[in-house]
């Protein structure tokens, strides 16, 4: 008779974008500006991090160099006594000149909404994903069976690096609904007891995922 299955056990990564800002609520592109959660935003880092720590055995956190990211991050690293690695590939883009504009001021400035801010001094979503990508990737491959992984990041970056991570035509980005701050996304390791299933190893099992303030 041949042995049982023996079930394996999934590896996990959850990717959670930052608590609100000043900029956010004021509608202003922050790109790489340092900016600091607000009140609201320290609100929902701390919810979000207690239903990731209730929902989720968290094995490691990776967080975005960012100031929104790492106070964001710090809740989740309180609430599972894990410790944060930084890593300054997971930033958001960098809006150049835009930065600190909301969406009138960027029409104004530009008479439209750039493709690219790369002619305005920031960066191409192509870059955006391949950092992004890279970094995630590199920490995909070190989960371990059971091992849950929460990166904390940015919206825009979050979105463009998960589609090229899962090998998505980058125009799929465009169907994906923004994240609102702290929420996350899940994505499961797709795998039998021989290990990952080479042709789609990875795949996503929920996006948007979120915790109200209590």
């Amino acid at each position: 008779m041949a042995e049982p299955a023996v079930p394996v056990e999934p590896r996990r990564l959850i990717l959670l974008r930052h608590g609100v800002t000043g900029w956010n609520a004021d509608g202003r592109y922050q790109g790489q500006t340092d900016i600091e959660l607000a009140e609201t935003g320290h609100q929902q880092a701390k919810a979000a991090a207690r239903a990731l720590a209730t929902t989720y055995a968290v094995t490691r956190l990776v967080s975005s160099d960012l100031m929104r990211a790492r106070q964001t991050a710090a809740y989740v690293a309180e609430e599972t006594g894990r410790e944060v690695a930084h890593d300054p590939r997971l930033r958001e883009v960098s809006a150049g000149q835009a930065e600190g504009m909301n969406r009138a001021q960027i029409y104004e400035r530009f008479g439209e909404m750039p493709a690219s801010w790369e002619p305005h001094g920031g960066e191409s979503w192509p870059t955006v994903a391949a950092r992004f990508s890279a970094a995630l990737h590199e920490v995909a491959e070190t989960v371990a069976p059971g091992e849950t992984v929460v990166v904390v990041a940015h919206g825009g970056a979050i979105r463009q690096g998960l589609a090229a991570f899962l090998g998505w035509d980058p125009s799929v980005v465009t169907t994906l609904a923004p994240l609102t701050n702290c929420a996350w996304i899940e994505l499961v390791a797709r795998e039998s007891t021989h290990g990952l299933i080479p042709s789609a190893p990875w795949r996503l099992a929920s996006y948007g995922m979120g915790a109200p303030i209590s």
